[in-house]
């Protein structure tokens, strides 16, 4: 850690003091933003404004590929710069002339998302839904050895805010003779992070756990919607597909790995009939301090209930794997990383039930609706309901930051139009 770590550390924009903010000035996360017909370029997060990059001299574009590809060198240095700049009151006029509010600016996709692959991090999750189907065996054979995922669809991956449309596929229920065509009557959310690739691999050369973290530029909040009765008629053999390609909704901020230090904790404590990880996954700082204290909620709102609800509280220390087994598992066989490449951590659930990632766990597959504070229940999403995600970390001794928010709105299926 560093002065940019200072939990003392105060900026001339006030709002960033405010122990309630998400961004003060400890955190500096990443995005890209537009004001009316201006075009995208990126910015920092910093209380309730935005700072253009071009206040140090830097042009993203309309997204924060080359930034990410830049390296940890580089985001060190331009993070330091901008802590100076907005903390030393000798800047503030050089700074101040390229602030924006947040509430007069459009947030988009932080990065051109490539390559986007979605993992199965979270062993209470994995648990939880596994004994839906396999009540004798939730977890099968292989979860303790290899980091599961599968490769997910990049063009569907929506920024926070953007309607989600409810998906039509094939579905089949238990008793019937054929499968049907028609919108999802399962529609879920997934409680996630997801890690944006920095500096890609060469294809056939992998990652070694030791420096995966140098590859990932930073985290972001995300909802991988899940339409649950299209996937389980889909999904054997070869897994997800449409009931996961037709939206997953990112956060608009890109919290670098340096504004996370201080929160750094150790890999999930394994039990005794648990296997260690595998050579190639296997590191002792990687165990030591790998993992991140990040606190994950689930919020839901809905037509007749304006005030969110809190359906989650969550933690990503509950993750079974790192962010660096990750990397590392991806690139393993050679794959390529590229900039601005995304990777899902899959749903974050923890070990009780108020701390469940998906309302397929919270509802145990819909047979016990949850009941919501206005009277309404919930075996799954409504048209008209808005999930949002935030996540926050806080320690004792530094300064919290948080995340944002990753919301979504639930919009009526588009039906198909009939044969002439």
């Amino acid at each position: 850690m560093n002065k940019t770590h200072d939990p003392e550390l105060k900026s001339w924009v006030e709002s960033a003091n405010d122990p309630a903010t998400d961004f003060p000035i400890q955190n500096l996360p990443f995005g890209v933003f537009r004001t009316g017909k201006e075009r995208p370029r990126g910015g920092v997060a910093i209380g309730d404004q935005i700072l253009d990059l071009a206040a140090v001299g830097l042009k993203t574009g309309p997204n924060l590929n080359r930034l990410a590809a830049a390296g940890r060198p580089a985001w060190t240095s331009l993070r330091a710069v901008l802590s100076k700049g907005l903390s030393d009151p000798k800047q503030k006029k050089r700074f101040a002339k390229y602030l924006t509010p947040l509430k007069k600016a459009e947030l988009l996709l932080p990065v051109q998302v490539g390559d986007y692959s979605d993992f199965y991090t979270g062993i209470y999750h994995a648990q939880n839904a596994g004994r839906l189907f396999r009540p004798d065996n939730p977890l099968l054979p292989n979860y303790h050895w290899v980091p599961i995922g599968y490769h997910g669809r990049a063009s569907s991956i929506v920024v926070s805010g953007t309607p989600v449309v409810r998906p039509c596929g094939q579905t089949k229920s238990p008793d019937a003779a054929a499968p049907a065509f028609g919108p999802s009557q399962r529609l879920d959310f997934e409680l996630e992070l997801g890690f944006v690739i920095g500096p890609g691999n060469p294809l056939g050369k992998p990652v070694p756990i030791q420096r995966a973290l140098d590859h990932v530029f930073g985290v972001t909040l995300f909802n991988d919607w899940s339409a649950r009765d299209i996937q389980a008629w889909e999904y054997q053999p070869l897994g997800p597909f449409l009931g996961k390609s037709f939206a997953s909704t990112m956060s608009p901020w890109v919290v670098t790995l340096e504004a996370l230090e201080p929160f750094r904790c150790a890999a999930f404590r394994r039990s005794g009939d648990q296997p260690a990880p595998l050579a190639y996954l296997s590191a002792q700082s990687d165990q030591e301090r790998g993992n991140f204290d990040i606190q994950l909620e689930a919020y839901l709102r809905t037509r007749k209930m304006p005030r969110p609800h809190c359906l989650s509280r969550s933690n990503f220390r509950h993750a079974y794997w790192t962010p660096a087994q990750v990397v590392t598992h991806q690139a393993s066989n050679g794959c390529n990383l590229q900039p601005g490449d995304l990777l899902g951590s899959g749903t974050i659930s923890g070990p009780t039930p108020d701390s469940l990632g998906a309302l397929l766990e919270m509802t145990q597959g819909g047979k016990h609706p949850i009941s919501l504070p206005n009277g309404e229940t919930r075996a799954f999403l409504e048209d008209g309901d808005e999930v949002i995600l935030r996540g926050r970390c806080e320690r004792e001794g530094f300064a919290s930051i948080g995340f944002g928010a990753a919301a979504g709105v639930i919009k009526p299926a588009i039906k198909p139009s009939p044969a002439r």
